[in-house]
């Protein structure tokens, strides 16, 4: 499901589902104890009173038992069997070798071979009593029976057996189990629908609030504002946090609209302009060695202004949504050896030792191979910067889980803890105590341009830092970019 109303309504089918399968089987599993305990509990009752009727018929006669001449056994007194024959259930009267009663409803139930089963099983509780359970298989399926012990009845009774098939007790709560079963894809279905519904009439508003919000964010109509409603509850909570949200970037999209274009018209034409007089005074063949000096030196600050004008433009675009990536497949150790050929001359420069492990194994990566080299250029240049004579930066890079990490670490000054949270801030720079030589080299825009482009490819940036221990910045950009970001 891919809507949040289909998901509810799913959710609530398999809630409604599970409730009724464990009340089912909560039902079918109560239901079976309690009606052994009421068979249990009529058996006893009747063996209870057949004993009562043998131990009173015992005492207005000598014997209740005697020789039956046509099967030449034992047979219970004609009057008593009479009365015992109204039981509806199995009834058996045992004698000390053989059973000297045994009901017509039992004998018609019973075959020869079930018959002698249900007495072995009988005689087997003659002392002590209890209650048993004895297959008889088909047609008379499991008999539930009860076993009272007789002492008061004469020496030729031992006991009396009272049974009831447990056929009709298991199908009345496999009945009910199967009635449920019947009723319940109807009872879940009309659940389904009815959640399905009342789902959508409970996200309906916040259907209304997304075509309000997709409006509003096309960049064109930032000054509207979502309708507050009456109610105090999260919905009316989330639209003041959207509203408060659009206050923010309508204000922000006005300043960079601004910026853009103040620095569009007023930076970059005069700079280009400058630029290109001060390189044809160079080149003129009268210029003095003093003149061509401060030439050079001024050169040198029109390129360092005119890239910082180029970092301004590439952020604000950023911001605006006007920086697309040119995405293309780069080798990543083509793209490493050449970062770190550039960073190994600025670390000559310095003094500093600038180690790179490149993977062994070459690997393809989706991305925009321009702005990767300018967040790596950032970061080895940072390093060195930071970085004293003498000292050491390392550069690698590895893949897990579908990522490129690259790693830059330092052993320079590091970072205080106070100035962690602002480091991608821009135009924050460090002391400049801290730096390497001790000047303001820099606008402070390259780790701010460094996230972004990290950001923009679908990864993140963190560091990590202590002050005097060096600094380690870790990059992580997935192997593959969508074309469409």
């Amino acid at each position: 499901m891919q809507t949040i109303r289909g998901r509810l309504a799913v959710s609530y089918a398999i809630a409604m589902i599970a409730t009724l399968g464990a009340f089912a089987a909560a039902l079918y599993l109560s239901e079976r104890p309690v009606s052994y305990q009421q068979v249990d509990a009529r058996m006893q009752a009747e063996a209870d009173l057949i004993n009562a009727i043998l131990e009173e018929a015992y005492r207005s006669r000598d014997s209740l038992v005697f020789a039956d001449p046509l099967d030449q056994g034992m047979s219970l007194d004609r009057e008593v069997a009479t009365l015992l024959e109204t039981v509806p259930d199995y009834l058996l009267v045992l004698g000390l070798e053989e059973p000297v009663f045994i009901s017509g409803n039992t004998r018609t139930a019973l075959a020869q071979e079930p018959f002698a089963v249900f007495e072995t099983a009988a005689r087997g509780l003659i002392r002590e009593g209890g209650t048993g359970l004895v297959d008889l298989g088909d047609p008379n399926g499991r008999v539930r029976f009860v076993v009272r012990p007789i002492t008061n009845a004469g020496d030729h009774i031992a006991a009396v057996v009272a049974g009831v098939s447990t056929m009709g007790l298991v199908l009345r709560p496999q009945r009910l189990l199967s009635a449920m079963l019947l009723i319940a894809p109807f009872v879940i279905l009309a659940s389904t629908a009815i959640a399905y519904a009342l789902a959508g009439r409970t996200l309906q508003p916040v259907d209304n609030i997304v075509d309000e919000v997709e409006a509003i964010t096309d960049g064109r109509s930032l000054h509207k504002r979502l309708a507050q409603p009456t109610t105090e509850d999260e919905l009316s909570r989330l639209i003041i946090t959207l509203n408060a949200m659009f206050n923010r970037l309508e204000t922000s999209f006005r300043a960079l609209r601004r910026f853009t274009a103040d620095a569009s018209h007023e930076l970059k034409t005069p700079l280009t302009v400058l630029r290109s007089g001060i390189e044809r005074a160079i080149t003129h063949p009268q210029v003095s060695p003093e003149v061509l000096e401060v030439l050079e030196e001024t050169l040198l600050e029109v390129k360092r202004m005119t890239e910082l004008v180029d970092s301004l433009l590439t952020l604000a675009r950023a911001d605006e949504g006007r920086a697309p990536l040119h995405v293309e497949q780069v080798d990543l150790r083509d793209l490493m050896n050449e970062t770190a050929e550039t960073a190994g001359i600025l670390g000559e420069q310095a003094s500093v030792s600038v180690s790179v492990a490149a993977p062994r194994r070459s690997q393809i990566l989706s991305v925009d191979r321009n702005r990767i080299r300018q967040l790596l250029m950032n970061l080895l240049t940072n390093a060195i910067k930071y970085t004293p004579a003498g000292g050491k930066v390392t550069f690698d890079a590895s893949v897990r889980e579908g990522n490129v990490v690259f790693t830059v670490s330092d052993t320079g000054i590091g970072i205080a803890p106070s100035e962690m949270p602002h480091v991608f801030n821009r135009f924050w720079r460090a002391d400049p105590a801290r730096s390497r030589t001790g000047q303001r080299s820099g606008a402070g825009l390259g780790l701010a341009i460094s996230k972004w482009i990290a950001e923009a490819h679908g990864g993140s940036i963190q560091i990590n830092s202590r002050a005097g221990k060096g600094t380690t910045m870790i990059v992580t950009v997935p192997l593959s970019l969508d074309q469409d970001q």
